[in-house]
């Protein structure tokens, strides 16, 4: 109503959606009240569903949801591609063909002349209700009593709106740049480029962004990009579209992703954007996201596909600027300044053809360690193996090369550099959990009482570690920007992933980044004196797998752990969902839940003996199996 015009909608009304026509009454350029009208949805369905589509798709949006859709549903996420915006509603209509069609303008009419009409009542009724008055009881803290439609034409007030006018023809929409919903994921922005992802839609994607902190009056927004082919493609795209929308880039080119949130802080920008598929096959591409200080994520980044898929996108009068800046040394000066190790460790360092072969090296150098490099140099077709540490089979040559080289240590980073995965000289795997055991102990020295994040995957010991050293356990959603939020609401000190991720603000930022950690690890390992395996084999230690993973059809994971959160029964067990669901007996505990980043769902098994284990493997299999009997169990 910021306008004073007629505003539609379609709205939840009388038991049932309606088509909302709200008008301001106005006297002397005041508003004295608003009238709403309230029609039936018929209007809008009946012309959609009388189209003949020769196989194609129609269908009237509003935000998420499909108000009314007709045709082949199959359609339906490339029918944004041409979305026609509604003036003045948040409506919008959407059309797809088959393959080889060459539009649908005719049903895409019919809707659009439907809406004319109703769009031409509205403009037809304000005029009439400029006149009139407020009529209140006599007590005038009483209530306003307000004439209704009906009685506003019984009175006069309102003559019946003349037929609306048969509305000019309206071409088929020209398509863009292909915008699929199944990009927007819970954590960050993904597609595989060519296909769900290209140059145009990484435009949107930074004009959205560049929307969003327009609306929050931020101007300056870091961008960085990893080593994949596409990505100096898709960050000039982006950084085209952030300009657009006014924004200042600070374009630091080829860096790590932590290393991107470091500069949104060095530079003193608070918003940034990392150009990164992270550990996906080479041919996708994405974007992480921060505008000011917040980790975008969930309905953040649903709303991004709203604002383009609506046309909500701000154009700035004139293009924001742009400039080149290289802030890699900054970064390791800054860690190596607060990092030194006491005694040389002599490492092995797996960037897996990743980012962070371009720093990781260099920093561990830095801070007094020997380095080992391999796989350093940049590669985007990832050559050697995948970059994926929380994966055993990624390790195995790094595994040989420490023994090779009788190195103290093997370390290996994801394709971004905000992972880490740590190998002994025995060929063992430090799964995450335990090196989140070896970082609490030591900041709880320091910040005793001190709250410490963990996801549902980490391992029952990690609880009773935190509390035996004076901290606070929090178990927490795995995702993280989920756990970046959750760090600033508890003020947290340190938080960790199952999958490799740290996040420290003793000392540093807050932010999850691999390469960071590294170096803190080796400045505990280093004031030891044992050696690493020895320190290790202090922790805590059952019996467990890595994580497991069951292929589903994309989407599918969700609506199966819906059916397991419902049936699934464990006797005995101790039951949490904050994040699918784990199950915890005294001896052990098992989990499931659906991945947020690939159709798949994740298990992970811990227990105090193999006995225990299996029987935890086998109630899950049991319960997995009854829900659905077609899955391929890898246990």
């Amino acid at each position: 109503m910021q306008r004073n015009g007629t505003q539609a909608a379609v709205v939840k009304d009388a038991g049932g959606p309606r088509l909302g026509l709200a008008a301001p009454v106005l006297e002397d350029g005041k508003v004295l009240t608003l009238v709403y009208v309230r029609l039936p949805i018929d209007a809008l369905v009946a012309p959609l569903q009388s189209a003949n589509l020769d196989g194609g798709y129609l269908a009237l949006r509003q935000g998420q949801h499909s108000v009314v859709e007709t045709g082949d549903v199959e359609l339906a996420k490339m029918a944004e591609v041409g979305a026609v915006a509604i003036p003045d509603t948040s409506l919008r209509v959407v059309a797809a063909a088959p393959s080889g069609d060459a539009g649908l303008g005719a049903g895409t009419n019919y809707l659009l002349a439907a809406l004319s009409a109703l769009a031409a009542f509205g403009l037809f009724m304000l005029p009439r209700l400029k006149g009139l008055r407020i009529h209140r009881s006599t007590d005038d803290a009483g209530p306003i009593v307000e004439p209704t439609m009906a009685e506003l034409q019984s009175q006069g007030a309102l003559d019946a709106p003349p037929p609306a006018e048969k509305p000019a023809e309206v071409a088929a929409p020209v398509l863009r740049a292909t915008l699929d919903r199944s990009i927007f994921r819970a954590y960050d922005i993904r597609g595989v480029v060519g296909a769900t992802l290209d140059a145009d839609t990484a435009r949107l994607i930074g004009q959205a962004i560049g929307t969003a902190m327009h609306q929050q009056d931020a101007r300056t927004i870091v961008v960085g990009r990893d080593g994949r082919l596409s990505s100096p493609q898709m960050a000039a795209a982006l950084i085209d579209g952030l300009r657009k929308a006014g924004r200042e880039v600070i374009d630091i080119g080829e860096a790590p992703t932590p290393v991107v949130y470091f500069g949104a802080y060095h530079l003193r920008a608070g918003s940034c954007v990392s150009v990164t598929g992270s550990h996906n096959p080479p041919d996708y591409n994405g974007f992480k996201i921060v505008i000011e200080g917040e980790t975008l994520a969930g309905d953040a980044i649903q709303k991004l596909y709203e604002r383009i898929a609506e046309g909500r996108l701000h154009t700035a009068d004139t293009p924001g600027l742009s400039s080149k800046r290289d802030i890699s040394e900054d970064y390791v000066q800054r860690i190596a300044g607060d990092i030194q190790i006491e005694r040389k460790l002599r490492v092995v360092v797996d960037c897996g053809s990743g980012i962070a072969g371009a720093i990781a090296p260099r920093l561990l150098e830095a801070i007094g360690a020997d380095v080992e490099p391999l796989f350093c140099e940049v590669d985007g077709t990832f050559p050697h193996h995948h970059p994926d540490p929380s994966d055993p089979h990624n390790l195995q040559d790094l595994i040989n090369v420490v023994k090779r080289v009788d190195a103290d240590l093997g370390l290996a980073f994801d394709g971004d550099g905000d992972r880490l995965g740590v190998v002994t000289k025995s060929g063992e795997m430090i799964y995450p959990d335990r090196l989140l055991m070896l970082f609490a102990a030591d900041v709880l020295e320091r910040n005793p009482g001190a709250c410490i994040i963990y996801d549902v995957k980490c391992t029952g010991h990690l609880s009773m570690h935190i509390l035996r050293h004076g901290g606070s356990p929090l178990m927490w959603k795995t995702g993280h920007s989920l756990i970046k939020a959750k760090m600033r609401e508890t003020e947290a000190e340190l938080a960790g992933e199952m999958s490799g991720h740290f996040f420290f603000r003793e000392r540093w930022y807050g932010f999850d980044d691999g390469i960071y950690a590294a170096a803190r690890l080796l400045e505990i390992l280093s004031s030891r004196g044992e050696t690493p395996q020895e320190v290790f084999d202090t922790l805590p230690k059952g019996v467990s797998t890595p994580e497991l993973k069951i292929q589903v059809e994309e989407g599918e994971q969700y609506a199966f752990i819906e059916k397991f959160l419902a049936q699934a029964k464990f006797e005995g067990a101790r039951i949490a969902t904050i994040d699918g669901l784990r199950a915890d007996w005294p001896d052990g505990w098992g989990l499931v839940r659906a991945s947020n980043t690939t159709p798949v769902l994740v298990l992970r098994f811990d227990a105090k003996d193999s006995e225990a284990l299996e029987r935890i493997k086998d109630a899950f299999r049991q319960q997995l199996l009854a829900v659905d009997p077609r899955l391929v169990l890898p246990f």
